[in-house]
């Protein structure tokens, strides 16, 4: 295992940021989506967008949903409807999706909170079932070797996790997971078990009396418990103990909270592509259909592009397989691939038109900053898009000052509108390049090591007047930006309340195979120490628009955006779309206030 500098409690470094951050690689994103190894948005977790967590970890007292009016009640009656009608038909992904964005709605909701974390457990299993990696990983561990990983998970939570851990709760959260799987077919199927609906559940029921809940006091006695409950249900209905294990380690470690995960090694090759910004694959953001993989949006540039294959197109087979009849994240798998190889689509268009092409995977750049423009020739107002911070981010930043500042631009907007976050480091070597010196932001953990505070460097900056632009979607990274150009009166933010994440997750490799854990280990503050844990960034110019209803869909986030290199100029028809102000009220806000800065300036020099 390679270790970041002195500092192992962060897991593996994968290269370097600048210097002064070498030891600090945090993945910050929140919980959410990646560019895969196909560019699919892969989520590492297995949905969207990671609930606000109303609880501890957050430190937000939530409101008493009985104080909620008749009509929100009524609303909150039929979601909970609608997502238990999605459950019994296990349309898991979308149940989670409908959940999540209650959630988001009505705070502190225990029910809610319930539902959205027995159908993350589903959806989760239903992805790792679908993952060759996963299946390969299981398969070729011994028992031993099972339960020798599960201590070494226990270890890194022990070490590393934000909060102490309570044994008998990771423990009795393990069950539960395991309980859940006996409960799914497509698990019993993997290892030809033949069991029916009743005699699973009575075996998942019966898990719990195997090893009392008040015997697990420790780290050694949990895995001892874990050891005789595994052989038990192995004598039981032959699972293997390895299968056993891994579920007990999945529900042990999504329990702890929504941002930490089990992470196949699929899944871990894609994280570390997030970070590195490039991957091998198509180029392709995708939305999964029952019958279709919906293209969102191409990379420029990319095999896709290359092939013709445009947005709205929708994926109806792959290498001869019909969508229809695999699920979506087995499509998504059939589009992976070494580099140099080829992959068959079928393809229909938005009039229905088929088309088969064949595709080479080859290495894709993804961009973190698009769509690189001067939005006011007369004022000079410059604009690009960010979308994430991965290692690449504040190279790419001064690429974009670099072509906007050979134009004349006298001011710029900076959209962080959907931006999920990414790389702490990256987000203060981004704002670092606008700020001479203060606070950017301050982390707190349960090890001493975690407490640190970060400042920008007095060094040659741009002192461009800024308008940030933010959503309920900007989080972690993004919302570290944002709060600290706001906090030191560098930039004023334009937009609605930002996510409210406010926690730091370190991504922890497994010794004994190609896995590995992300771990919340910290949570995060503003330069002037508020939290931003289920708070947020607060616009200085706030923007109304309308709340989108409560509907399942599924959780592959379509919000993020693709498109050019940081040194276009121009965009596609939905980017051009996007800056249409009169069709954005939130670009227009920014915009008008970039005016008044340019406008003030001018007066202030006459």
């Amino acid at each position: 295992m390679e270790h970041a500098g002195a500092d192992s409690s962060i897991g593996t470094m994968v290269g370097t940021l600048r210097d002064r951050y070498l030891n600090r690689l945090r993945s910050v994103l929140r919980g959410v989506t990646f560019w895969g190894a196909i560019g699919l948005l892969l989520l590492l977790t297995g949905f969207g967008l990671a609930a606000p967590n109303a609880g501890e970890l957050n430190n937000v007292s939530p409101p008493d949903p009985l104080s909620l009016p008749a009509t929100e009640l009524e609303e909150l009656k039929a979601v909970l409807e609608q997502g238990q009608a999605l459950e019994r038909q296990s349309r898991w992904g979308e149940a989670l999706s409908l959940y999540e964005e209650a959630i988001r709605r009505f705070p502190g909701h225990a029910e809610l909170e319930t539902r959205f974390h027995e159908a993350r457990l589903h959806y989760d299993l239903i992805r790792r079932y679908a993952d060759s990696t996963f299946l390969t990983t299981v398969r070729n561990l011994s028992a031993r070797d099972a339960l020798q990983l599960y201590d070494e998970v226990l270890v890194k939570i022990q070490a590393h996790y934000v909060e102490s851990p309570h044994w008998n709760e990771l423990y009795t959260q393990g069950v539960h997971g395991l309980a859940l799987a006996l409960s799914e077919p497509k698990f019993l199927a993997a290892y030809q078990i033949s069991l029916s609906s009743e005699a699973a559940a009575s075996a998942g029921r019966d898990l719990e009396f195997v090893v009392p809940q008040i015997r697990v006091q420790s780290r050694t006695t949990a895995l001892d418990a874990v050891n005789r409950l595994t052989q038990w249900l192995y004598e039981k209905v032959k699972l293997p103990v390895s299968a056993a294990v891994m579920e007990m380690i999945c529900g042990a470690v999504n329990s702890l909270d929504p941002y930490s995960a089990f992470l196949t090694p699929a899944q871990l090759s894609d994280l570390y592509s997030q970070i590195e910004g490039n991957f091998v694959g198509l180029g392709v953001e995708l939305r999964p259909q029952e019958d279709a993989l919906i293209v969102l949006r191409v990379i420029a540039g990319s095999p896709a592009e290359r092939s013709g294959i445009r947005p709205g197109d929708r994926i109806v087979a792959v290498d001869g397989q019909k969508v229809r009849d695999i699920t979506p994240d087995r499509a998504a798998e059939l589009l992976k691939g070494p580099e140099g190889t080829s992959v068959s689509l079928e393809i229909a268009d938005r009039e229905g038109q088929l088309r088969t092409l064949t595709v080479i995977r080859t290495r894709v750049e993804v961009p973190s900053v698009t769509d690189v423009r001067i939005l006011d020739e007369r004022a000079k107002i410059g604009y690009f898009r960010l979308l994430s911070f991965q290692r690449t981010t504040a190279h790419d930043v001064e690429t974009a000052l670099n072509v906007l500042q050979a134009q004349g631009v006298r001011s710029l907007i900076i959209d962080l509108r959907g931006n999920p976050g990414g790389l702490l480091g990256a987000a203060v070597e981004t704002a670092d390049l606008f700020l001479t010196g203060g606070t950017i932001v301050s982390t707190q953990g349960r090890n001493s090591e975690e407490n640190l505070v970060y400042t920008a460097q007095e060094s040659r900056k741009c002192t461009l007047p800024l308008v940030v632009l933010i959503d309920h979607e900007s989080a972690s990274a993004a919302e570290i930006f944002a709060g600290a150009l706001q906090d030191q009166g560098r930039g004023t933010i334009v937009g609605t309340p930002s996510y409210g994440k406010g926690s730091i997750q370190g991504i922890f490799p497994l010794a004994i195979t190609g896995a590995g854990l992300r771990l919340t280990t910290a949570r995060f503050f503003s330069p002037r120490g508020q939290p931003y844990a289920g708070r947020g960034v607060i616009p200085d110019i706030r923007v109304q628009v309308a709340a989108r209803p409560l509907t399942a869909r599924l959780p592959l986030g379509a919000e993020s955006n693709t498109g050019g290199s940081p040194a276009s100029t121009s965009g596609d028809a939905a980017s051009s779309a996007m800056l249409s102000t009169s069709r954005d009220p939130i670009l227009e806000a920014g915009l008008q206030a970039a005016q008044q800065i340019v406008a003030q300036r001018d007066g202030a020099t006459r």
